[in-house]
């Protein structure tokens, strides 16, 4: 076990072959050896510790994991921060109302004092990354781990063990050890998390998400994706919760703004924190993405979805209650459907085929080899057979039950309403009091009316592709009680349940708390909950052999492929990817330039589609050609742009920087043509999209008129 990780760190840095500058999403600390030579050859200006350095300030003390999901940069050295309008999306509704709708209607703060918090908000800064495989491998050889379960068991236990002494250090920070390369490497990752957080400006959504659902995904795309918030640290500069006594945090490092713009062809590189990839995904487990975890998020969301916008577009109050959840669930869907279609085009599950050939014809070739790596491939394939029902079944229950709010809610009280079967009052009020916060914040943006319609929808669905030993007891209920008829059940369900809102929850709590332990919707939702656990119960399962065979194989590609680098997949962890601003062809005589303009933002307005509305005043500026120093050579200003940089979800909001460092663009959205990227690369198609910082600059000044912002940035020509 040990020899596997020191021959992937030592193949890695060894390594002398070239790579494709425009794939890879590669770990900071090994940039010396990988990939420095390779940038500077392209162009790029600086060092690897200009990039990465823990002694001293260098980019990546700027970049920050943005909400746990997304990626900020700090653009200023009182805390300002950039991100994508849709990272910042779920903050801005929940600070929005009816009256002051700023998803709507956008927002600027003109002064530190209007900024306003974001209660739960955090950004998180890398602190250092250190590799720490030959204690991890230590660890478990000691223990002398046999299985798969007890090497994880010494896995884990080590890795509280260097986490803890990390901590012990600094009461400020955060430590974790993550395994890379299938679980051949280790690193230990210490952090610091902000937790005061607040919104300073945006857009509105005719800018930030111009295009909407039509345009998700596409080039040529012409959104003004950003948002900015502001870092707020006590006065020592540390993290603290939320306070009027807190100042804007006092950044190491803080990004240099660009006005030069992009030119085909010019270096360009993305510091962040790509979510999840499977660049070693099998043929097998392909084809479970695309026929079981794609094919059922298209299918169902499709449904839901639907649902929502007739309400969205009906009610504006609902419209607001439900836009982020409509645009969590909308942005999947559409990459879903992108990641099938290109599945298909693109023939990846052969191709994923045809390379496990290779992989089991060198590995037949020696017996060693063999012994070593023989039982790989059957390890994880044998893995997926035996989880495709579980994993059907569960993914069912989640797109589709799990998403019936009222349902859902009410299994909150699950343990409430034990309690108030037992008799044990105390313990019930206790837990009632330990709910209250959660199901204030639920109720903002709730719509039972909605919810009905939703639930209707969802139980049908349900019923139609499980089979009936397979669904949750209550459908009994309808067919005994309402002779099949689920649109019956579903109102008789809303029209008695307490928990269709706060007020009718309180008031059961204290006329008569038994109407929580004998509601239809509780059971019904316990009904649906606890089928999940007996369902992922089966994959772990089935997935008992699958953690080794993942492990196997890349250990045996990384022999097979000796000399070539390889990175990690992506697992929320800073990455750095780097290539070109490049345009490109994605079918026969069509040519997709570089850039977009402020020109095709007024060829797709469309007042009469919500996706493409364009606000009076941006319509005033333009024919004014009020750019200010933010347009062009040519007079024209520019929107966004695209690179081929290596990017994943997870990067939206990541800095795109230029040969000298500079920040350049924000980057948002991957292409339609090349949406099976998570799983494979394709350098031909593959293009990062991003919103130039030009443009940011000139909605912030001239549009949002917040010069106040601009003027506290570093801006060079």
């Amino acid at each position: 076990m040990r020899k596997i990780g020191f021959l992937i760190l030592f193949s890695f840095i060894l390594s002398l072959t070239p790579v494709k500058a425009d794939e890879g999403m590669w770990l900071l600390p090994l940039i010396e050896k990988l990939n420095i030579k390779t940038m500077n050859d392209m162009g790029f200006k600086l060092t690897a510790k200009d990039i990465y350095d823990i002694n001293n300030a260098s980019l990546k003390d700027a970049i920050v994991h943005f909400g746990g999901g997304c990626t900020g940069e700090i653009i200023s050295d009182q805390g300002l921060l950039l991100t994508n309008h849709h990272c910042g999306y779920g903050t801005i509704q929940a600070l929005s109302s009816v009256e002051n709708d700023f998803l709507q209607n956008g927002f600027w703060a003109m002064n530190k004092k209007e900024e306003l918090p974001s209660p739960g908000l955090t950004v998180t800064f890398l602190e250092s990354f250190t590799d720490v495989t030959k204690e991890v491998e230590s660890a478990v050889k000691k223990a002398k781990a046999v299985t798969e379960a007890d090497r994880q068991k010494a896995i884990e236990a080590i890795s509280k063990e260097l986490s803890d002494k990390a901590k012990s250090r600094n009461e400020h920070i955060n430590a974790r050890v993550v395994p890379m390369y299938g679980g051949n490497s280790f690193y230990l990752i210490i952090t610091k998390t902000y937790k005061d957080v607040r919104f300073v400006g945006a857009p509105p959504s005719s800018i930030g998400k111009f295009g909407a659902d039509t345009d998700n995904w596409m080039w040529p795309r012409h959104t003004g994706d950003f948002a900015l918030f502001r870092v707020y640290a006590d006065k020592d500069n540390n993290p603290a919760e939320y306070s009027e006594n807190n100042v804007p945090y006092k950044p190491k490092k803080h990004l240099t703004i660009s006005l030069k713009g992009v030119e085909q062809e010019d270096f360009a590189m993305i510091i962040g924190y790509p979510g999840r990839t499977s660049r070693f995904m099998t043929s097998a487990e392909v084809e479970e993405t695309r026929d079981i975890n794609n094919k059922i998020a298209i299918h169902v969301r499709g449904i839901r979805q639907d649902v929502l916008m007739n309400d969205m577009v009906s009610d504006p109050k609902i419209r607001l209650q439900y836009a982020s959840k409509y645009a969590r669930s909308s942005n999947f869907w559409k990459k879903a459907i992108g990641m099938n279609e290109t599945f298909q085009k693109l023939n990846v599950a052969q191709r994923r085929a045809e390379e496990e050939r290779r992989f089991n014809d060198w590995v037949s070739k020696d017996k060693k080899r063999a012994q070593k790596y023989g039982m790989a491939l059957d390890y994880i394939n044998s893995s997926v057979i035996q989880r495709a029902e579980p994993r059907y079944l569960v993914t069912y229950l989640q797109e589709s039950l799990a998403n019936i709010e009222l349902t859902a809610v009410a299994n909150h009280y699950a343990s409430v309403a034990l309690a108030i079967i037992n008799g044990d009052m105390d313990k019930a009020k206790e837990g009632i009091n330990s709910l209250e916060d959660r199901i204030n914040n639920f109720f903002v943006n709730y719509s039972a009316s909605t919810d009905r319609k939703v639930a209707k929808a969802m139980i049908k669905v349900y019923k139609e592709n499980v089979c009936e030993e397979n669904r949750p007891g209550f459908y009994k209920i309808i067919e005994d009680k309402f002779e099949g008829d689920i649109d019956r059940f579903v109102d008789y369900m809303f029209d008695n349940s307490i928990f269709v809102s706060k007020e009718s929850i309180d008031r059961a709590i204290n006329e008569d708390p038994k109407l929580i332990a004998n509601d239809l919707a509780l059971q019904v939702g316990r009904d649906i909950f606890r089928m999940r656990p007996k369902l992922m119960s089966k994959i772990e399962k089935a997935n008992e052999n699958f953690a080794l065979g993942h492990r196997l194989y890349l250990a045996g590609l990384t022999e097979m492929n000796k000399g070539v680098p390889m990175y990690p997949d992506a697992n929320s962890t800073m990455r750095m990817t780097y290539g070109q601003v490049l345009n490109y062809s994605p079918k026969d005589a069509v040519l997709y330039e570089h850039i977009t303009t402020l020109s095709g933002v007024m060829e797709k307005e469309d007042p009469n589609n919500w996706e493409f509305v364009v606000p009076q005043k941006l319509k005033d500026l333009y024919a004014q050609k009020d750019f200010g120093r933010y347009a062009m050579e040519d007079g024209i200003m520019p929107v966004g742009f695209i690179s081929n940089n290596d990017i994943t979800g997870g990067n939206s909001g990541s800095p795109v920087l230029n040969k000298y460092g500079h920040l350049i663009g924000c980057a948002f959205d991957g292409n339609w043509e090349a949406m099976s990227g998570d799983i494979i690369f394709e350098p031909n198609l593959q293009r990062t999209i991003s919103v130039d910082i030009r443009y940011v600059l000139f909605i912030t000044e001239k549009f949002g008129g917040a010069k106040h912002l601009i003027d506290e940035m570093t801006i060079v020509q």
